[in-house]
């Protein structure tokens, strides 16, 4: 360490030296040359500002200037708990929005408007956006803001509804067919990365890939299963989540959701972001708007990824072979749900659906959306061990259900 700081030393003194040693040769030259100066000086005219020679506009501005009216800030507002309230509240069991806390800013994202009808007008953002919220506000591109009531989210897809007052509603987006979005193709992100501060920034880039599968996951950290997105190396931070993904001709392609910043092995990368596909966000949106959610079958579950389990607890609390390596531990049933209606209990292991093998949550739910409410499905489970099989009907829904599948 010290020979550290002696070298930091050195290499200072060496620079000062060089600094020192040009500084005097300036000197020397401006003394002998003092009536050649003199006389350039004389002769110096002012800097002044040229004609910019682009002409006309770029097929990016045209397009950043045919969305960006649409385009919103999305203020996740939240109650912050009192110290008096964090200290007793859980003691005496009250959990009453009495508390005189006001709502502050909890986190800040992005939303388009994508539709007005009469006097309400409609806005898609990200599900993750909104999450856990007492109130939300959106920050119009003129600076307006407004309060928005939630129509409806989807978890399983990252999208919410959002719908405001229309009366100050001047612009709204319009979706293209996301399946016709090529590779190579010039795309622009519009958001408002790190919050509202940046309000209506935008990045450009192009499509990276189409139908991109990601592995995708809920607040607490479990599987939803794989999400098909459209990558694109235009810049994605935080706070863009909900923007939308924009074509050259301004047309919504997606709506910005993610980024991979870093590969498993913590590799930094650079240029990888991720939006949902507009084909997929109206199927969810028109759905949200008309029943506040989405209808999915459910077997009526609680779950966790077998991965997440101990070793030793797969082997004294579940009973599992040791050959099973993949699969989701039931942790909980819902009554007079598929599940229980089959038999599955506490702590029984599905490794199969339909004969498939599913080694997690999410690969559960992949097959399982496949299926219409009403369907019957085979389930491969353990129970204490053993292996088991059962065909249950799909005759409920995810809508009804809080935390289950």
């Amino acid at each position: 360490m010290k020979l550290s700081s002696g070298t930091k030393v050195v290499v200072m003194s060496v620079v000062a030296g060089l600094i020192g040693g040009g500084a005097a040769a300036g000197g020397v030259t401006y003394f002998s040359q003092d009536n050649q100066a003199a006389e350039t000086s004389s002769k110096t005219t002012a800097v002044k500002v040229n004609d910019n020679n682009v002409k006309g506009t770029s097929s990016a501005t045209k397009a950043f200037k045919n969305v960006s009216g649409a385009v919103v800030s999305v203020i996740n507002l939240q109650k912050q708990q009192s110290l008096q309230s964090g200290m007793y509240g859980g003691i005496t069991g009250d959990s009453s929005d009495s508390d005189s806390s006001d709502l502050e800013t909890a986190s800040e994202g992005s939303g388009v408007i994508y539709k007005k009808n009469n006097n309400t007008a409609y806005i898609v953002t990200n599900n993750h956006v909104v999450s856990d919220s007492n109130a939300i506000q959106v920050l119009l591109s003129d600076g307006t803001k407004l309060t928005a009531k939630l129509v409806g989210t989807d978890e399983q897809t990252d999208l919410a509804v959002l719908k405001v007052s229309a009366n100050k509603i001047k612009e709204v987006a319009d979706f293209a067919d996301s399946s016709k979005a090529e590779a190579g193709q010039s795309v622009l992100a519009i958001g408002s990365p790190l919050g509202s501060d940046y309000a209506t920034s935008v990045t450009e880039g192009i499509v990276s890939a189409t139908k991109r599968q990601v592995d995708a996951t809920d607040e607490s950290g479990n599987s939803l299963g794989k999400a098909t997105v459209l990558q694109t190396d235009a810049a994605i931070n935080p706070g863009n989540s909900g923007g939308p993904l924009v074509n050259l001709a301004g047309q919504v392609v997606g709506i910005n959701s993610m980024k991979l910043a870093s590969s498993e092995d913590g590799t930094s990368v650079e240029g990888m972001g991720f939006a949902i596909p507009s084909n997929t966000v109206v199927s969810i949106i028109n759905e949200l708007e008309k029943n506040g959610k989405i209808e999915r079958p459910a077997l009526g579950v609680s779950m966790v990824d077998l991965s997440n389990v101990s070793t030793s607890d797969q082997s004294d609390v579940l009973h599992l072979p040791a050959s099973v390596s993949g699969g989701v531990v039931v942790v909980d049933t819902e009554r007079d749900y598929p599940a229980a209606n089959g038999g599955l209990t506490q702590y029984d292991v599905i490794t199969k659906v339909d004969g498939k093998s599913v080694d997690n949550s999410g690969e559960l739910r992949d097959v399982l959306y496949k299926h219409k409410i009403g369907d019957s499905v085979k389930l491969t489970y353990y129970h204490s061990g053993k292996e088991k099989t059962v065909t249950v009907k799909l005759d409920k829904s995810t809508s009804s259900l809080s935390n289950a599948q």
